[in-house]
């Protein structure tokens, strides 16, 4: 049986747990016979992919390519993922453009398929950073296996880094933000938004993240996330309020339950 991660707390506690064994456990998920086997196959062969439809052909390698990026449940839309792949970034009218989940544009331009003659699963190391990121993402979802909230927190500062980095304005970056479904309900959850919120005319869904941000953390940037502090601040917020949500729901079904018991 592989490791699995240990969550004996929710919220914050469980949260500085984590963050102190990350390391180890992490070490330890990673020796499983399965994971490593998986991920020498992908050093092994990718090199000999040229094509989006040699790609999505080999499951074993589209398994890796796809858990890399967080979209493991598109396994298997061979033919949705062969069009976001060959179509590539650089034109406007490419699939990648035109989805509201940005993690299929990352995965388009790092495989470079539709951009480039040459595509860069050529690259001598394209093998080796594909699946660090896959090693990564294995881990989070383990230990959303036991804690949702976990996995949603260790993906921030990855995903928000990602969208800080870039040489765009706020607003774009908000878009981001908005595009990547595990950044958006970290958000909507931190900020005290409901559910329903992403239904709203976008420019608006963009005027209340900032004024909210602002009234919360001081400023309606993104990119003031780039300090540890802040990220923590955020962290912390998104974990208090789930788990106080969780509590209300939990409540509300007592109650529902001793209701109808006592009409019985």
């Amino acid at each position: 049986m592989s490791f699995q991660p240990v969550i004996p707390f929710s919220g914050a506690a469980g949260w500085a747990f984590l963050q102190r064994t990350k390391d180890v456990q992490q070490s330890a998920f990673e020796s499983g016979a399965v994971l490593h086997r998986d991920v020498q196959y992908f050093k092994d062969n990718i090199g000999d992919i040229t094509t989006a439809e040699q790609l999505v052909g080999d499951r074993r390698l589209l398994t890796v390519a796809l858990g890399a990026y967080g979209l493991s449940d598109d396994i298997n839309n061979t033919y949705f993922i062969r069009k976001v792949l060959e179509d590539g970034t650089l034109s406007s009218d490419a699939l990648a453009n035109k989805l509201s989940d940005t993690r299929y544009f990352e995965l388009a331009k790092d495989f470079g398929f539709g951009d480039y003659n040459i595509p860069r699963t050529q690259i001598s190391d394209f093998g080796t950073k594909t699946v660090a990121a896959y090693k990564e993402r294995q881990f989070e979802v383990a230990v959303g296996n036991q804690d949702h909230d976990m996995r949603l927190a260790m993906s921030l500062e990855r995903d928000l880094g990602n969208i800080i980095g870039k040489s765009t304005s706020d607003a774009g970056k908000w878009y981001s933000v908005m595009g990547n479904p595990p950044l958006r309900q970290v958000f909507e959850t931190a900020l005290g938004l409901p559910s329903s919120f992403g239904t709203i005319d976008i420019d608006k869904q963009l005027e209340v993240f900032q004024e909210k941000s602002e009234r919360y953390f001081g400023s309606p940037a993104v990119d003031q996330f780039s300090d540890p502090d802040r990220l923590e601040e955020l962290t912390r917020l998104f974990l208090a309020r789930s788990q106080i949500a969780q509590g209300t729901a939990a409540l509300s079904s007592n109650s529902i339950a001793l209701t109808l018991l006592q009409n019985v």
